[in-house]
């Protein structure tokens, strides 16, 4: 392992110049992977392992057809790699459990049966094993359980993939049953395109995510964003102003400075009136979310998330149910300008700004 600083405090973090891919290859050589399920992250992790030069199989239920079509289109062969849930279950040494979260708890009774003594269960969330009260998703004491979580969702893993750059992911290792499960978990993480592993544990990487998806990666996000865009045309701001200086200003460029050098070099780069602003209002706004966040924690920890996915996600209207409230989102005035906006970027992308880029890099210098 690398030792690396993070803000000062020292990690052991997994890279690919210590840990090739061929090396992944050896561990893994006798190795059938089955990736149960092809929706979110299936896709992109069959398709890495695949490209990488595994022995990986697809187990899709035919009863969700586009996802089966979806499959076949990508090139997995019914009968030869790409086969019933079951099926690929019997027929894998390892079982990637990548199906949603309720759909976990629904066909676990199956993939318990097909589980041989020896075989690793691999999950890429902490969420059935951490809540098993809930799930009852309990793995027979001979399986090694496993996870790699890939920060990203699985349009990311693929696509950054296919630059080279491999996304960031954690690992876990909840039970070790043949004393080489630590290997195993590694190699299937290099193995499925990750840029470098960083190790936790099945409970603390489930509590940071359910926290983060709710929090600032997706419903914090879009909150604020729709409560400034509402502001704004309130004050009779025209959409497509409203909407430029609420997203596209932050994705485009903001953001951007952000992911390249860190959230000082932003700030530094930016014109004075919106570096004094930001440092005056960054405190508020911490203060007002900071009691939402505590109460977010809170009932992650406690359950009550888990409780309400496996309640509202396992029910049979739910794809239904969720087209509808995304609908609303997407027809949104908010989002319908986006599209506007989106539409009218020039094609080619500028240049990546770096720190030696000289002059003023993101927002404008007034």
């Amino acid at each position: 392992m690398a030792i690396i600083n993070f803000g000062g405090v020292k990690e052991e973090v997994i890279i690919r110049k210590e840990f090739p891919l061929a090396k992944a290859r050896r561990i893994l050589k006798n190795e059938t992977i089955a990736v149960i399920g092809y929706g979110v992250q299936g896709p992109a992790q069959s398709l890495n392992m695949r490209d990488n030069g595994f022995n990986v199989i697809v187990g899709q239920a035919k009863r969700f057809k586009a996802d089966w079509d979806r499959a076949v289109k990508d090139g997995w062969k019914p009968g030869k790699t790409l086969f019933d849930i079951e099926e690929a279950a019997k027929r894998g040494t390892v079982i990637q459990m990548l199906v949603s979260d309720a759909a976990q708890k629904a066909i676990w009774p199956m993939i318990k049966k097909c589980l041989n003594p020896g075989d690793a269960l691999y999950f890429s969330h902490g969420f059935s094993i951490v809540y098993r009260d809930q799930t009852k998703i309990i793995p027979p004491k001979d399986v090694d359980v496993i996870m790699v979580a890939p920060k990203g969702s699985g349009t990311s893993v693929r696509r950054n993939f296919l630059s080279g750059a491999g996304i960031n992911s954690s690992f876990a290792i909840e039970q070790d049953a043949t004393g080489k499960a630590r290997q195993r978990c590694i190699a299937l993480g290099i193995a499925v395109g990750s840029g470098y592993l960083f190790p936790t544990t099945f409970q603390n990487e489930v509590f940071s995510d359910l926290t983060g998806e709710r929090g600032v990666l997706m419903g914090a996000l879009a909150g604020i964003m729709e409560a400034q865009y509402d502001t704004l045309r309130s004050h009779g701001h025209s959409p497509s102003e409203a909407f430029n200086e609420t997203v596209e200003e932050l994705t485009q460029s903001l953001i951007r400075l952000v992911d390249e050098n860190g959230m000082d070099w932003m700030y530094a780069n930016c014109s004075a009136t919106a570096q004094r602003g930001a440092l005056d209002w960054k405190g508020k706004f911490k203060k007002a979310v900071m009691p939402v966040f505590k109460e977010l924690y809170k009932r992650v920890a406690s359950g009550v998330e888990t409780k309400r996915v496996l309640t509202v996600c396992g029910k049979a209207d739910y794809r239904k149910r969720l087209d509808k409230e995304l609908s609303a989102i997407g027809n949104s005035e908010m989002w319908r300008a986006g599209a506007a906006t989106r539409a009218l970027r020039p094609k080619e992308k500028a240049k990546k700004i770096t720190k030696s880029t000289k002059g003023v890099a993101g927002r404008k210098a007034n």
